[in-house]
């Protein structure tokens, strides 16, 4: 009888295969999850098996000890829904489901994680609406819901997430408005977008308290409504703000970020008005910036009397009169300094580490005389002197007493490093040319000086006679991006430059260029971009000098010189999606960075940029210069980084010896790049736009750490 039995039992195991339940709650809780996967077309989830006693070995599951934390099945093709099994997966700290089939609405249980950090579920099919429990998530960082069929209103309670820095619930169809605070709770946001939904109301008047952000504020393509908060100007100066796509009306506010923000940030709204849309505000519309601007403090003062009104003019007048003598007698002094006093023996040159050539604008080494400066007063009125910018406020005495230092010379004139005796430090370039095409030279600058962007070096004013003319441009501190990755003849130190640093500089570059690109009907192009044209300021923030060049080469008589320096030389190798160059030992490396299509007569693109963007990402990323020697071989570097990849080089042992302490971030250095790849490929039709690569480039923190 016995026996009988035990064979009852063994046939009736193997005949139904009931498995040995062997597993603790949180690996129950998680083949629950299994359970409601329909499909699997990736095998993710063959290894989860009810035999092991827990799930930390399974995949996409991460433990500290035997309990689970993080919970991460991106990309995995799982199509199926959440059950509400968190109840038991009380110690996750994150989860990330990005990019699946996952819909149905989310469990309730969900937010009852009270030590969740990180809920990524973007890419799916989720709906519904958001619970209001969403506020038991006190430690949120980073909550990313973009892509899904979510709907309703955002629940007030999510401004109790006061620790969140993403914040992404772009290409949903939320509703309503934003709950009142939102910029005031929220104020350690790094990351948000709203953009693709149906959001109405206004935009809170305290979205400006958001100091923390960065890259992007994308609120485009809602139903925004009314006045845009003048204090949006107030976030920091490397976010791009858009606004383009809703209903939104009045005047476009003209103070901080506002100002850099191009027509392409306020398109698609038909009631706004003013810079840098066409469309002029009319006169009964006041501008919101007026009781606050600081140039105009005569207009706090309703009809002042007319005498005084008088003596305001008058005292203008004076001002520019002034500021005009003074520009030009430096120009004189500039435009002078070699061709008509050589004679004079210059002191000894001092070279820093920059090194500046020293030149003074004192009588003992201008060799000027009373009597030269005499002559010279005479013919003030054939210099005409243009102020751009209402910080212009040097005058003749301070340029007087101004020592200069020779910065280089190139074939678009020579640069100076001009220092007042108050301190403030301006570069000026100095163009020749004739005075047959001036009209043209004036309309081109004026047109140059309108582009402002906080990572574009800004034209402040300028100074013509028929045959000289001088560009006068803030002064950048810290030497340019060619010399911050290699270094620099009588540089006595080189400050390597950190992971995090270049991936800052190349998002600011990154940021300048799009701004070029998106600013006017007109599509700008640089047309001239290469690691010595970015310029490093303080917290090494680039910028982009240069921009407007090579058209006032045109307008100078100095085009053939400019045009040489730009001719690229050899031939594609038809094999690779790569530009491959025959390198030519006496070539200028600028033709490095052209793209190959940049040699032929055609009209200048904007797909030339991206490709000087790209190369320029692979020197930052190798720290090689576009000449890399292997043996006794000689590749440029596109042709060098894709044999290297394609022979499956360790990445390390790609990138720049000094980002070796910095391997923690080799995933966002492959994905760099993976992007600058794509920027420098042959074809200009397969090259990504800039606000492509920018959105990219922005998202990258937000993918490594999820």
């Amino acid at each position: 009888m016995v026996l009988f039995c035990s064979l009852v039992i063994l046939l009736t195991t193997n005949l139904f295969h009931v498995p040995v339940q062997s597993l603790n709650n949180e690996g129950l809780a998680l083949w629950s999850l299994k359970q409601s996967i329909r499909e699997d077309h990736g095998s993710s989830l063959d290894h989860w098996t009810p035999s092991d006693e827990t799930p930390c070995k399974w995949n996409g599951v991460k433990c500290m000890g035997d309990t689970v934390v993080s919970l991460s099945l991106s990309n995995q093709n799982l199509t199926g829904f959440l059950p509400s099994i968190f109840g038991n997966l009380s110690a996750l700290r994150h989860i990330n489901l990005r990019n699946n089939n996952l819909s149905g609405s989310l469990p309730v249980s969900l937010f009852n994680v009270s030590g969740l950090q990180s809920l990524v579920l973007s890419g799916n099919s989720f709906s519904g609406k958001i619970p209001e429990e969403l506020g038991k998530l006190g430690l949120l960082q980073n909550l990313d819901f973009s892509r899904n069929s979510f709907n309703g209103s955002v629940p007030a309670s999510l401004l109790q997430c006061v620790r969140l820095k993403v914040l992404d619930l772009s290409r949903n169809a939320f509703s309503g408005s934003l709950p009142d605070g939102f910029g005031t709770s929220l104020i350690q946001l790094e990351h948000l977008s709203l953009s693709f939904n149906k959001f109405s109301g206004s935009i809170p008047s305290d979205m400006g308290n958001l100091s923390s952000l960065q890259g992007i504020l994308n609120l485009s393509n809602n139903s925004f409504s009314g006045l845009i908060p003048a204090n949006l100007g107030n976030l920091p100066e490397t976010v791009y703000i858009d606004l383009s796509h809703n209903n939104l009306s009045g005047p476009i506010p003209q103070n901080g970020v506002l100002l850099d923000a191009g027509p392409t940030a306020f398109i698609g709204n038909p009631l706004l008005c003013g810079a840098p849309l066409k469309s002029m505000c009319p006169p009964d519309i006041p501008n919101p910036n007026s009781p606050t601007n600081p140039h105009f403090p005569s207009q706090a003062s309703p009809d002042p009397p007319k005498r005084g009104s008088a003596m305001s003019n008058g005292m203008l007048i004076s001002i520019i009169v002034s500021s005009m003598i003074g520009s030009c007698f430096l120009g004189w002094l500039l435009s002078h300094l070699c061709r008509k006093y050589g004679d004079c023996r210059v002191s000894d040159s001092i070279t820093n580490s920059m090194n500046e050539e020293k030149v003074m604008f004192k009588k003992e080494l201008f060799c000027f005389g009373k009597e030269a400066i005499g002559t010279l007063s005479q013919k003030m009125e054939q210099y005409k002197f243009v102020a751009l910018d209402s910080r212009v406020n040097f005058d003749l005495d301070k340029l007087l007493k101004a020592s200069a230092f020779l910065l280089g010379k190139t074939g678009t004139g020579i640069v100076y490093k001009v220092v007042l005796e108050d301190g403030l430090t301006l570069a000026v370039r100095r163009l020749g040319g004739d005075s047959q095409r001036i009209k043209e030279f004036q309309t081109e600058v004026e047109a140059i000086a309108k582009i402002k962007h906080s990572n574009i070096v800004p034209l402040r004013a300028y100074c013509w006679s028929g045959d000289e003319k001088l560009l006068i441009y803030d002064y950048i501190p810290n030497g340019d991006l060619s010399a911050a990755i290699h270094g620099k003849a009588g540089m006595t130190n080189l400050m390597p430059l950190s992971w995090s640093t270049r991936l800052r500089i190349m998002k600011g570059l990154a940021k300048g260029i799009v701004h070029l690109h998106e600013f006017s009907p007109k599509r700008y192009v640089h047309g001239d971009l290469k690691p010595s044209n970015v310029l490093l300021g303080k917290n090494m923030q680039p910028f982009i000098s240069d921009f407007g060049i090579s058209r006032l080469a045109n307008f100078t008589g100095e085009s053939s010189k400019f045009h040489l320096e730009q001719v690229a030389m050899g031939t594609p190798e038809q094999s690779s999606p790569y530009e491959f160059t025959a390198i030519n030992s006496t070539e200028n490396l600028r033709s490095y960075y052209q793209a190959p299509e940049a040699s032929k007569p055609t009209k200048p693109s904007q797909k030339w940029d991206i490709y000087s963007f790209g190369m320029i990402l692979l020197e930052m990323i190798t720290g090689k210069l576009p000449i890399v020697e292997v043996g006794s071989l000689r590749f440029d570097l596109v042709r060098w980084v894709q044999v290297s990849i394609d022979e499956r080089i360790p990445i390390s042992n790609i990138i720049d010896p000094i980002l070796l302490h910095d391997l923690d971030k080799e995933e966002e250095m492959a994905m760099v790049l993976q992007m600058a790849l794509a920027c420098v490929n042959k074809s200009p039709e397969r090259r990504p736009s800039m606000r492509h690569v920018l959105n990219n480039l922005d998202k990258l923190a937000i993918f490594t750490n999820t």
